[in-house]
């Protein structure tokens, strides 16, 4: 028996396939009080955002005065603090407690003068650890008392001395005014060497550069926190085409990296100062200038390293071509002596007044020393 065709069949031949995709309907343009009523809360918008994000020269004055105030009180009771302090006598300060100096830098981070609250912790390291700790501890508390007379006297300062104060205090600019307002420097800046120490949580670099056509000496400070990297990547002993913006103050040194090169070339020379008279001298004239300067770059120019045999089991120095010498800090430095094989070279330096840190050297080929990073 046949059966006869399913329907199905008959169906699915003759069925036209539906379109998935539709022509939208044509849109009419919306009512006039729809598009008023958009054009309206959009304005409110950009008003509102307006507001938020425009400074208020007012408030920001009157936080300024604000924050002056602080500082300036919180210095009176240091000047108070270290008057107590130089009357119990140094040998006496020596005795005291770690507690005794973090206590104090409390009460001026409080004040809101973290710059015055570092110099005391690195005070508090100096009691007993040379035989002439004294001399350095009364040096270190007169320059403290030098930037509260300073303070004292802000609205008299020259404007660049003035600015170098409120730095030191720790009412610094941040980045985006210094490039605005700071002085614009463009040269091949010598990667002279880096230095990153920690300090609590954070840690800091200083990265040393010169100027190969200016002869400006610059330096390039970050922080960073425990594990995190830096934002600028440098490499001692490199030169790199950039311009910087400098901080405002009687002595600029610190900048701001405002464009730069990719790249860089290795240095074979580092122009410097050619005798140590002569850079003692740039010493003393910054530091006349800008007296709260801890330290400075140096570049010696055909430098011969010595260990000076003595008593204690000598010191190290490096002495120039007329004959004169400076100390060497960091302890032996059998690697410097080793990279210059008792032979003249360039030297860059950190320089604290009393000795000099050694960075790196140039005989023909930039070597980094061990530290320097």
């Amino acid at each position: 028996m046949l059966l006869p065709e399913p329907q199905a069949s008959l169906q699915t031949r003759h069925r036209t396939p539906l379109s998935l995709s539709r022509t939208p309907p044509s849109e009419a343009p919306p009512p006039d009080w729809v598009t008023d009523w958009l054009t309206r809360r959009a304005a409110r918008k950009r008003a509102g955002a307006s507001a938020e994000t425009a400074p208020d020269p007012e408030a920001k004055e009157k936080r300024a005065k604000k924050r002056l105030s602080r500082v300036a009180a919180g210095l009176e009771a240091l000047d108070l603090w270290m008057e107590d302090l130089v009357r119990g006598g140094l040998a006496q300060a020596g005795m005291r407690p770690p507690s005794f100096w973090e206590r104090q830098a409390k009460r001026m981070v409080d004040a809101q003068a973290p710059g015055v609250a570092a110099r005391l912790r690195r005070l508090s390291g100096l009691p007993n650890t040379s035989p002439d700790w004294p001399e350095k501890l009364l040096g270190g508390l007169g320059r403290l008392a030098l930037l509260s007379e300073a303070f004292r006297r802000l609205d008299a300062l020259e404007p660049s001395l003035a600015e170098s104060v409120r730095a030191e205090v720790g009412i610094s600019l941040s980045q985006e005014e210094v490039l605005e307002r700071g002085e614009k420097v463009a040269d091949g800046w010598i990667v002279l060497g880096q230095r990153t120490v920690e300090e609590g949580r954070l840690k800091v670099r200083r990265t040393w550069l010169l100027g190969g056509e200016t002869r400006r000496y610059a330096l390039i400070l970050q922080f960073a926190a425990a594990g995190a990297p830096f934002a600028e990547g440098f490499v001692s002993g490199t030169a790199v085409r950039g311009e910087l913006a400098f901080y405002p103050g009687a002595y600029p040194l610190r900048a701001v990296v405002r464009s730069r090169s990719a790249g860089g070339n290795r240095v074979e020379k580092l122009p410097g100062h050619k005798t140590v008279e002569a850079f003692l001298d740039h010493s003393s004239r910054v530091t006349a200038r800008q007296p709260w300067l801890e330290r400075l770059p140096a570049t010696l120019e055909g430098v011969v390293l010595l260990l000076d045999g003595g008593p204690n089991g000598g010191r190290w120095l490096v002495r120039d071509r007329a004959g004169e010498a400076l100390p060497l800090a960091g302890g032996e430095h059998w690697a410097l002596l080793s990279l210059s094989g008792g032979r003249p070279v360039d030297l860059a330096a950190e320089w604290d007044g009393e000795k000099l840190l050694p960075l790196g050297v140039a005989d023909g080929t930039y070597r980094i020393l061990p530290g320097d990073g």
